[in-house]
């Protein structure tokens, strides 16, 4: 048996055959961990949002063994019955299916509270009737809102300045009462702000370095001023095969961060240094959101997340923006630079 530098069998022994189900695997994060999973060997069932073309998103990207390792189911987490029935056999579900985009969201609130909400309750009934041995919950930090304290724990309270935000933790809710009530194995692990290749436009350090790498020598921002705890997903992908075995965490809340922060122009400053460019900042009023749904700043407590999980993040912001810019580079006409994707 292979045995890891802790002592506990390797992690590939320890996924090799379980059955596993990512909703939301055409995304961003749920492409790196759907095919992190199969790369350590478990039996992965992709759930990716239906379209006419049969695409996966960007695991239509992943390397051939992968992508023909999966079982690619296309619908939609709205449509319970659907969801039901991709949860049948399952040991695992991470469910990571849901609208993010957070000026999205106040131009169409119904449809998050679609998704995100009633989304997230057809999973948890699923999971319950199919007797699924673990859930987890995919979170974010926007719901603390701009915090009362630094850093931010797991007991600081919740507070809706989004729509986004408040359909998350709607479905956070849902999740918390589905295991005091039925005893539902769910556990919720809530990431500080996943960056890294295959981030989608709207974000802000795929709107920085597409500019930068397509040569422009002024680039378009909101507000400099808000401060983020950047993780990289590999980082964040590592915190959910975690938590996808570790012992005697169901019902509990896991964030995954770094535990510090950058403003956006501190990242402005490195994405340049990581390019090798030079450029200045314009601030446009479309990407400015209302003062009061800003939020100023989100920094985690990573110590649960070592204890619990045995995980921190190890990739530096310079590293990650460097490993980014390379994908980027590679992968610029996905890209619109200068345009604001809402």
């Amino acid at each position: 048996m292979s045995v890891g530098t802790n002592g506990r069998p390797a992690r590939g022994l320890e996924w090799a055959g379980r059955r596993v189900l990512v909703t939301g695997a055409d995304g961003f994060i749920g492409s790196h961990l759907a095919e992190a999973l199969v790369r350590e060997g478990a039996d992965v069932r992709a759930f990716c949002v239906y379209n006419s073309t049969g695409s996966l998103g960007w695991l239509d990207h992943a390397a051939p063994d992968v992508r023909g390792a999966l079982d690619a189911r296309l619908g939609d987490v709205r449509d319970a019955r659907f969801v039901e029935a991709c949860c049948e056999g399952i040991d695992v579900v991470f469910h990571l299916a849901a609208l993010i985009a957070i000026p999205y969201s106040y131009v169409a609130p119904e449809s998050f509270v679609d998704t995100n909400v009633r989304g997230t309750l057809n999973v948890l009934e699923a999971v319950r009737r199919r007797g699924v041995g673990r859930m987890i919950n995919t979170s974010t930090s926007e719901v603390y809102g701009t915090p009362d304290v630094l850093p931010i724990t797991e007991r600081h309270p919740l507070k809706g300045q989004s729509p986004y935000s408040a359909t998350k933790i709607a479905a956070d809710k849902l999740c918390e009462a589905y295991h005091c009530s039925f005893a539902v194995p769910v556990v919720t692990l809530r990431p500080f702000n996943t960056y890294g290749p295959r981030q989608s436009a709207r974000a802000v350090i795929p709107t920085i370095l597409s500019q930068l790498l397509s040569g422009r020598g002024c680039v378009r921002l909101g507000n400099l001023a808000p401060k983020r705890d950047l993780t990289f997903v590999g980082d964040t992908v590592r915190g959910f095969l975690a938590a996808g075995i570790a012992p005697g965490i169901e019902g509990e809340t896991i964030q995954l961060g770094t535990g510090r922060t950058e403003s956006v122009a501190d990242v402005f400053r490195a994405a340049c240094a990581a390019t090798g460019t030079e450029a200045t900042i314009e601030q446009a009023a479309e990407r400015l959101r209302p003062d009061r749904s800003e939020v100023m700043v989100l920094q985690s407590d990573p110590s649960l997340a070592a204890r619990r999980l045995g995980w921190r993040a190890e990739v530096s912001l310079e590293d990650g923006l460097a490993r980014t810019a390379d994908w980027m580079r590679n992968n610029l006409h996905a890209f619109r630079p200068g345009e604001y994707a809402v």
